[in-house]
């Protein structure tokens, strides 16, 4: 199965971050490609709610994803389970406060591929998905750090 952990520290306070990452529509906000996360059914931001996602990803740029919130303890975590044909993949926030900043670590778990995606996945993580995920860390940082 192929994963990655990341992490960005941001000169903001968990408080200011978690806007940014608890609440899925803003996540469009900081990414590097188009994005877009739309509320399906429960409460904005409450473990269960469903929402359709669509984004980039390689060989399709209006990729969609069906995503259940998890896990949500405000401030500290975020947990997204995001379901497509290929499988259920992990998306998972955690935030800790470092100083008077916030450590964010994000992490990523993919299903176990199939088909041509088993082969391809293990090459374009590093070369695509990681450049990416640092961008959008990147993107995320500035954001909060800007208010």
């Amino acid at each position: 199965m192929v994963s990655g952990t990341f992490t960005k520290t941001i000169d903001a306070p968990p408080a200011v971050v978690w806007p940014w990452i608890g609440q899925l529509e803003k996540h469009a906000d900081w990414s590097p490609k188009t994005f877009q996360a739309e509320l399906v059914s429960g409460e904005p931001g409450a473990v269960g709610s469903r929402y359709r996602s669509v984004g980039w990803v390689p060989g399709d740029k209006n990729h969609s994803n069906d995503v259940t919130i998890v896990e949500m303890v405000p401030e500290k975590r975020l947990e997204l389970r995001s379901d497509d044909p290929q499988g259920s993949f992990k998306n998972a926030y955690d935030l800790r406060a470092v100083g008077a900043g916030t450590e964010v670590t994000y992490e990523i778990v993919f299903p176990e591929m199939k088909g041509m995606l088993k082969l391809m996945l293990p090459v374009l993580f590093p070369l695509v998905a990681k450049r990416d995920i640092h961008k959008r860390l990147d993107l995320l940082k500035q954001k909060a750090e800007s208010g």
